[in-house]
């Protein structure tokens, strides 16, 4: 069954839920999380959904893996027809207030493949300047909201600092990140904003892959 756009954000923000409450529970293998890490694609990789991929990682545990693919831009769009098509996808109207609210939305916002899984979720990577009861943050560096509301605030220039839209993540089962860091598959190197958010998204790849750390 098709997912209405109200069921796609509320999904995400479930989806979110779980990796708060994930990354609320600590245990002797958190200091080997990679929350807080990019995750750099090698170029042995041959997969194109991951071509010169840098995720940034929001759980990792001994559940699974979770991260969202900062480097794959798709468009930029007017966050008035973002708000819009989700509205659509519920085949109903919109209620009066949220049309008032809607009309004050201006700009646009970036968006990018988060990755291959479950593309019909958006979720919000900004800056930790913004919160919601629904946003993780990540070592106050950057952080993820998964609520349309978000969006709203942005257009109404309530919301934060710097933001994208992604949709789709990128997920693992448990143990699967670990048998590709086996492989050699993957680098890191620690979350930067500027990577993040900055630096022109052709050159995340090289830049990324030049500052990590250590060969997995």
């Amino acid at each position: 069954m098709r997912a209405t756009g109200r069921n796609r954000w509320m999904a995400a923000v479930a989806v979110a839920a779980s990796v708060v409450s994930g990354g609320a529970a600590r245990d002797a293998a958190a200091a080997e999380s990679l929350a807080g890490q990019l995750l750099i694609a090698s170029a042995a990789i041959q997969d194109p959904r991951f071509h010169h991929a840098v995720v940034l990682m929001l759980k990792h545990d001994k559940t699974g893996a979770f991260g969202i693919i900062i480097n794959h831009p798709v468009t930029e769009r007017p966050i008035a027809s973002l708000l819009a098509a989700a509205q659509n996808k519920t085949g109903g109207k919109r209620a009066p207030k949220d049309r008032d609210q809607d009309a004050e939305i201006e700009g646009t916002i970036r968006v990018f493949s988060g990755g291959p899984v479950q593309p019909q979720y958006g979720f919000v990577v900004h800056s930790p300047d913004y919160r919601r009861d629904s946003t993780l943050t990540i070592d106050n560096l950057v952080a993820m909201t998964a609520d349309k509301e978000v969006l709203r605030d942005i257009g109404r220039h309530q919301g934060p600092n710097k933001a994208f839209f992604a949709l789709g993540y990128t997920g693992w089962s448990a143990g699967q990140l670990e048998g590709e860091i086996t492989r050699r598959d993957w680098f890191t190197t620690p979350a930067d904003a500027d990577l993040i958010f900055d630096l022109e998204r052709g050159a995340v790849w090289e830049r990324a892959l030049a500052r990590r750390t250590h060969d997995l």
